[in-house]
């Protein structure tokens, strides 16, 4: 991965911790949001892969997963 920014190295993005998240460690996530895009990644595994989505497609899933809450 010679040259490749990788985002969970990305100085610019601000990543926030799921307030789901507890304080055990646990399966927690952190998001990180542009204007076109959120990338997702392990809040246990910072230099690990992010994923990353279009900002339509983030809202798609969000409306999707609170649907069978």
């Amino acid at each position: 991965m010679n040259g490749v920014l990788l985002a969970s190295d990305d100085p610019n993005l601000s990543w926030l911790k799921s307030s789901y998240s507890g304080g055990e460690g646990g399966e927690c996530v952190e998001v990180a949001l542009t204007p076109t895009s959120v990338h997702v990644r392990d809040s246990k595994d910072h230099r690990g892969a992010a994923l990353t989505v279009g900002t339509t497609q983030w809202a798609a899933f969000v409306r999707f997963a609170t649907s069978r809450i």
